[in-house]
């Protein structure tokens, strides 16, 4: 019997190490003293999932991701983990990572651009991140637009693009070394 859609051992392996690597990544983490956000490598990590898996395999990966946190497996930003958290202030980016990084994925297209990589990331990737944050910022913190922004944006933008084409950069080595082995 033929099996339909069926994923590959290659593509689930790499997607378990992209789940692997957001959990580790988001341990790399500097708080910051005016904001409850943090500067972490996840954001690094959740870019180069999306420029070496597909869009649905993105998508995937994050899911599982949210729901280790979610069920209290130590693997949000900063080793925090719960429900409470995808609630709390900071909560609206986690929200949003499952939905910026397939966009980003499906927008970096079939190719393998380094300049692709690094739009797509920097023009939607991070501000879909930031929306997030801002809105369950001002929701949860009770804090105007402005405020919220200080906390949430713009202390983070010069970092967010650095680590977007440093994932560009190592997404464009690793689909090649991929596509070697295919």
């Amino acid at each position: 019997m033929k099996q339909e859609n069926t994923m590959p051992v290659r593509n689930m392996t790499k997607m378990a190490l992209c789940v692997a690597l957001c959990c580790v990544t988001a341990y790399i983490s500097i708080p910051l003293p005016f904001t409850t956000a943090m500067i972490t490598a996840l954001t690094l990590a959740m870019n180069l999932t999306a420029f070496i898996l597909t869009p649905r395999e993105t998508f995937t990966v994050l899911c599982v991701y949210t729901l280790l946190g979610c069920i209290g497996l130590p693997v949000f930003v900063g080793g925090t983990s719960g429900l409470g958290k995808l609630l709390g202030p900071t909560g609206g980016f986690i929200i949003a990572f499952v939905i910026a990084y397939p966009i980003v994925s499906w927008l970096k297209g079939t190719g393998n651009s380094f300049k692709r990589f690094v739009l797509a990331a920097v023009f939607i990737g991070i501000p879909i991140t930031y929306v997030g944050g801002l809105i369950s910022m001002m929701l949860l913190m009770d804090v105007s637009l402005w405020q919220a922004l200080v906390m949430a944006v713009f202390p983070f933008i010069p970092g967010d693009i650095l680590k977007a084409a440093f994932a560009a950069f190592l997404g464009v080595k690793l689909n090649r070394v991929f596509r070697q082995h295919e």
